[in-house]
């Protein structure tokens, strides 16, 4: 079931965003996430999210500030069974565009968000770890 989150949901939202990063992007240092953790929780605060329960546990969400999809987590026990797809096509179906950056390493995020329609516009670099990412729009 796909819902908004609510406030008693942050705590488990952060555990399951700094989780994901560290199993999915081992290109980059473990500290790094662990010292993003805290202003991810405040900016979350202020972001629209919506998570993704099974057996009213969370095991996804999707971040979006305006258009700008900050990010799509799954559980890693529970990645590849469809899970991000329902997720974005929850917020496909109320939006005209939508946009998003991902690292270039990040092969499988790239494949999946390609397989979805959404097209590689732009090239930069992360100056918070110099790595390289693509920005990326669907409409």
């Amino acid at each position: 079931m796909i819902r908004k989150m609510k406030a008693e949901d942050l705590q488990k939202v952060v555990e399951l965003w700094l989780s994901v990063n560290i199993a999915n992007h081992r290109f980059i240092k473990r500290e790094y996430w662990l010292k993003q953790a805290a202003a991810v929780e405040e900016a979350m605060k202020d972001a629209e999210i919506y998570v993704y329960e099974e057996n009213q546990k969370i095991i996804a969400f999707v971040g979006l500030i305006d258009q700008y999809i900050a990010g799509i987590f799954v559980s890693n026990s529970k990645q590849s069974k469809g899970i991000g797809k329902s997720l974005l096509q929850h917020i496909k179906a109320s939006s005209q565009t939508l946009s998003l950056k991902v690292y270039q390493k990040n092969e499988g995020a790239l494949r999946f968000y390609q397989r979805e329609g959404f097209k590689i516009v732009a090239e930069g670099l992360d100056e918070d770890n110099n790595e390289k990412e693509f920005l990326m729009t669907w409409n």
